[in-house]
């Protein structure tokens, strides 16, 4: 009986029920109202039939009101359980309620002809008729629901008894099971030489295990869902510092030489997560492992603990710390370069610059890097004999020499510079452009300045010459 919805002003019948939060309709049905509503609905359950209860009173700050109420069952559509709607309706004293719906039918002359007023008293041998006939019909119902208890206890008396020929039928299969079961130990018979014939099958096979692991150059361990040791691989022996009868012992008393203090949990999550794992560990000689954890995979696809794997890449570690300290002294050599130097991909896209680039052009990383050089500013750089130049660079070996380049660029004016490209090479494969950028703008002008001082010089040797390859004359001194 707990509500689902409302719908409408329901507080003059329905008010919350002091103490714990409960939406039970009989527990914040109004006085007066519960043991009608309780009834009603047991017989519209029972009888699958809606019932209306009229002319009903309930008391509320010391006013009486007169109502009406219809309880109406419903069946919804793929459920076993029942529903009920609830409708109330307020009347008043003095007018008597019309039908709704056909549920409460009266003749047209009752309904047209005014009947006259109740005295106080006539009203309340009405209203306590009608709470004696509720009442009788409540007991009614209660009596109805103990013979049908009673009828539910006779039928498992009966059942009871049924119950009890059957096991004694049972106990005359027990004796018929008797001689099956004499059947069935020469069955085992049978099975127990099968068995040892599967035995003796499962030696081979084990042995061939045996000397696979054995052959085995990785160390490996095997773990059990309990975090215990199963097998292990020789080579498992020296690095996780185990002995033939750590087989069986939980891994957490194994004294191994990795440095990795939660490898157990490590193992668990794997287990329970069926997500594969791969770190790069030491030992506490500084020896480099790749450790891989895999969940153990059983014939019939069944998680039956973990394998825990050890690749040895001390030597390529080292490698790598080589080749990155390598990168290290070549970056740091370019970034000491104090002329413009970028590094273009096989796109002529900009991989990367050093300092003197973006302090010269007055740029930033985010701008320059993964552009086109083309791009690059007010794509001053954007010039079709140099693209070609630049295009062909990587495809033929070739190499761009003193390529000059005079532009207004949009950060530092109009500048001359002389570019230089040449093919770089990878260690870990893909060819680069390395572009050298060189400002010789005040050379330009020195150059030009010193040519016209060449000119004007030329000019000046020219005139003295002329001077020189001219007749003299002699001039006369004026009279004293």
């Amino acid at each position: 009986l707990e509500i689902l919805h409302f719908r409408g002003q329901t507080s003059l019948y329905l008010e919350p029920a002091p103490g714990r939060a409960s939406h039970n309709l009989l527990k914040m049905a109004k006085d007066g109202l519960k043991l009608e509503l309780r009834a009603a609905i047991y017989q519209a359950r029972q009888q699958n039939l809606a019932v209306r209860k009229e002319n009903l009173q309930i008391v509320d700050d010391k006013e009486t009101r007169q109502l009406n109420f219809e309880v109406i069952p419903l069946k919804m559509r793929g459920l076993e359980e029942h529903y009920f709607l609830v409708l109330f309706q307020a009347t008043t004293p003095a007018v008597m309620p019309q039908s709704t719906g056909g549920c409460v039918t009266q003749n047209n002359a009752a309904r047209n002809t005014p009947e006259p007023a109740s005295s106080p008293s006539e009203l309340e041998n009405a209203r306590l008729s009608q709470e004696l006939a509720t009442t009788k019909e409540y007991l009614r119902s209660i009596i109805e629901e103990q013979e049908a208890t009673n009828q539910n206890l006779r039928a498992a008396n009966e059942e009871i008894l049924s119950r009890n020929e059957e096991f004694q039928s049972s106990n005359e299969e027990l004796g018929t099971a008797k001689e099956e079961v004499q059947a069935t130990n020469e069955e085992l018979n049978t099975v127990n030489d099968e068995l040892q014939r599967r035995n003796h099958e499962a030696t081979e096979v084990s042995d061939y295990l045996e000397n696979l692991i054995s052959s085995t150059n990785i160390p490996s361990l095997m773990i059990g869902n309990d975090l215990c040791i199963r097998r292990f691989t020789p080579l498992a022996q020296s690095v996780l510092h185990l002995i033939p009868t750590d087989v069986g012992r939980p891994l957490r008393d194994i004294n191994h030489a990795l440095t990795v203090t939660d490898l157990e949990s490590q193992i668990r999550e794997v287990i329970n997560t069926l997500k594969s794992t791969e770190q790069e560990v030491q030992d506490r000689d500084g020896h480099w492992y790749d450790l891989r954890i895999r969940p153990y995979r059983t014939l019939d696809h069944k998680i039956d603990g973990a394998m825990v794997i050890l690749i040895d890449i001390d030597a390529l570690k080292h490698s790598m710390e080589q080749l990155e300290h390598s990168r290290n002294y070549v970056r740091a050599i370019v970034e000491t370069v104090r002329e413009p130097l970028i590094v273009l991909d096989g796109n002529l896209r900009v991989s990367t610059a050093n300092r003197s680039f973006y302090h010269t052009f007055k740029a930033t990383a985010a701008e320059t890097e993964q552009q086109l050089i083309f791009n690059l500013g007010n794509g001053q750089w954007n010039i079709p004999k140099l693209r070609r130049l630049l295009l062909e660079v990587l495809p033929t070996d070739s190499e761009l020499q003193d390529f000059e380049v005079e532009h207004n660029f949009e950060q530092i004016g109009t500048k001359t510079m002389l570019l230089n490209a040449r093919k770089m090479t990878q260690a870990e494969g893909g060819d680069n452009i390395l572009l050298a950028i060189e400002d010789i703008t005040e050379r330009k002008i020195a150059e030009v300045a010193l040519a016209k001082r060449s000119k004007k010089l030329e000019s000046i040797v020219d005139n003295v010459s002329q001077e020189a390859n001219q007749p003299s004359t002699t001039l006369n001194p004026p009279p004293a």
